[in-house]
């Protein structure tokens, strides 16, 4: 693997870099330590800003007028994008757009018109259902939202829980069991309007996430038509599956991007911040936890980088990506407690973005499949061995 940049990615980091440094952070200076938007005139004025910079739905394929980009690209780009107080979990504020709902490009055309087209154009807002209260680790096992074929219809009923933004969506993907014989071959995928008959978000659960929160959702002889089967019938859980494994990349690089401008910090304050009569540059205990930040920083952005360079090739990648989510969110969360440690009590106050980057990438670990069940991932393929 070829880790040098090449001419292209050099210029797009560097735009990207300019851009959180000159645009986003200036403006945090005059927001609320735990913001989650910015004022709507900035945040137009910010998105012409990435149109004029061809980098607008970075995860958009070219055919519906995304940039198409490389997923090593798009991982340099979440690293930089992740650089400020807010940029764990709202890069950049939302301005470089979204791809939304990934899966409904495998939808097919009279789905891609009613939900997939409009959630581009922003007259639409989706969600992702595939959590539920019995866990979200092993959604194979786990879902017990069942759909039951009536007619030309199917019923549904269950809950969710943990779904992000599905209070403010207008439709969103519900994975239900339709075959409970078939385990991870009996699920499906249906595209539910939230205006439906059944359809209840029954309340809000507050989680670290500065500002934001997940909901619960109450699935009550919720009648969707067979037509909003998204793919194919028992084929829900690797429409997911798929999707959630290659999220894992940028997701890690987000986290090494958080990481990185910790470690700027950590080295910025330990050469001027004196003890004893010396900066804290010179202590060996200083020293240490800086080339330790340096280690986890480098580790994590190589994996992600040889998995998204296996995904470029068309090679098998999910251990890689395991291994990356697993590294990345781990040792980034080490670099900012010794980030905070560096800086003393003004680590944890919210003068700094350290406090909310503590809390953010405790998240981290567990997010997008905990760091155990990463482990679980990686053992089966060298052990190959199955669940059992």
């Amino acid at each position: 693997m070829d880790i040098a940049l090449n001419e292209e990615q050099r210029m797009i980091t560097e735009t990207v870099r300019r851009f959180v440094r000159n645009e986003i952070r200036p403006l945090e200076r005059d927001l609320d330590p735990d913001a989650v938007e910015l004022p709507p005139g900035e945040a137009d004025r910010l998105r012409e800003i990435v149109r004029g910079m061809g980098l607008y739905n970075l995860d958009v394929p070219e055919e519906y007028g995304g940039p198409g980009m490389a997923l090593t690209t798009r991982g340099l780009v979440a690293e930089e994008m992740a650089q400020h107080r807010a940029g764990l979990y709202l890069p950049c504020y939302g301005v470089f757009g979204s791809a939304g709902l990934v899966q409904l490009y495998s939808g097919n055309e009279a789905q891609k018109e009613r939900y997939l087209l409009p959630m581009l154009r922003g007259e639409k807002k989706g969600f992702f259902g595939l959590t539920e209260p019995s866990g979200g680790a092993d959604p194979a096992r786990a879902i017990q939202t069942r759909a039951i074929r009536d007619g030309d219809d199917w019923v549904i009923n269950g809950s969710k829980l943990f779904i992000s933004g599905a209070d403010r969506a207008d439709f969103g993907l519900i994975f239900a069991r339709t075959d409970p014989e078939k385990g991870r071959q009996g699920i499906t995928c249906f595209i539910v309007d939230t205006d439906m008959p059944g359809f209840e978000v029954r309340r809000v659960v507050h989680t670290l996430r500065s500002g934001n929160y997940g909901t619960e959702l109450s699935l009550d002889d919720l009648r969707v038509p067979h037509g909003n089967i998204l793919g194919e019938e028992g084929k829900g859980f690797s429409l997911a599956n798929t999707a959630l494994t290659r999220q894992r990349i940028p997701y890690t690089a987000g986290c090494i991007g958080v990481a990185v401008a910790a470690q700027e910090m950590a080295i910025a304050y330990a050469q001027q911040r004196e003890t004893f009569g010396a900066v804290l540059a010179t202590r060996q205990a200083i020293q240490w936890m800086i080339v330790d930040n340096e280690i986890d920083i480098r580790t994590g952005r190589l994996l992600y980088l040889q998995a998204a360079s296996k995904a470029e090739h068309g090679e098998p990648f999910r251990f890689e990506a395991a291994m990356a989510k697993l590294v990345g969110t781990e040792g980034a969360g080490r670099v900012v407690d010794r980030a905070i440690q560096i800086h003393g009590g003004i680590g944890v106050s919210k003068d700094l973005p350290l406090e909310r980057w503590y809390r953010e990438l405790r998240i981290r670990r567990i997010g997008e499949g905990p760091s155990e069940v990463q482990r679980i991932i990686m053992a089966r393929d060298l052990l190959s061995v199955g669940s059992g």
